[in-house]
């Protein structure tokens, strides 16, 4: 695969997200203008889960997904961070692994970065980590938001 822009990686993200809800058999809202936090919303009937999409890069056994976002601004550049008034969840995908992942956001608030383990840590620790699998998309969601289907 030839290397992608950041804008490139983040529609890759948010479509391969979007498949994998609605492989899933749930309904996917986008909004029409932009300016919210959030990339998509996920009908879990009666509850919309704001999903803010990202690229998850694997970096030795890792991976590896940036939560902060920078923008050029009059006053130079900002750099910020999603909350649980913007988002409900960071939707992650790994074009590598050609997997999705949801993670609530109580989990990572104002962090700028979280990291998924996938391949076993080479000292053989175990707690305290973050396991890919954990998150991965449909067991997330119906860990997480319970959806009626």
């Amino acid at each position: 695969m030839r290397d992608l822009t950041p804008s490139q990686k983040g529609a890759a993200a948010e479509a391969a997200i979007t498949a994998a809800a609605i492989q899933l058999g749930l309904t996917v809202l986008r909004p029409l203008c932009q300016g919210r936090r959030y990339d998509l919303a996920i009908d879990l009937d009666p509850e919309l889960v704001r999903v803010q999409c990202k690229w998850a890069k694997r970096l030795d056994g890792v991976l590896y997904v940036k939560l902060n976002t920078n923008r050029l601004t009059p006053m130079g550049y900002v750099c910020t961070t999603y909350t649980a008034a913007q988002v409900d969840a960071i939707g992650a995908y790994s074009a590598e692994l050609g997997r999705c992942f949801l993670i609530p956001i109580a989990e990572v608030t104002e962090g700028h970065a979280i990291h998924l383990r996938v391949d076993p840590a080479r000292n053989n620790q175990a707690r305290g980590i973050r396991w890919a699998c954990d998150y991965e998309f449909e067991a997330s969601i119906r860990r997480n938001w319970n959806p009626a289907t």
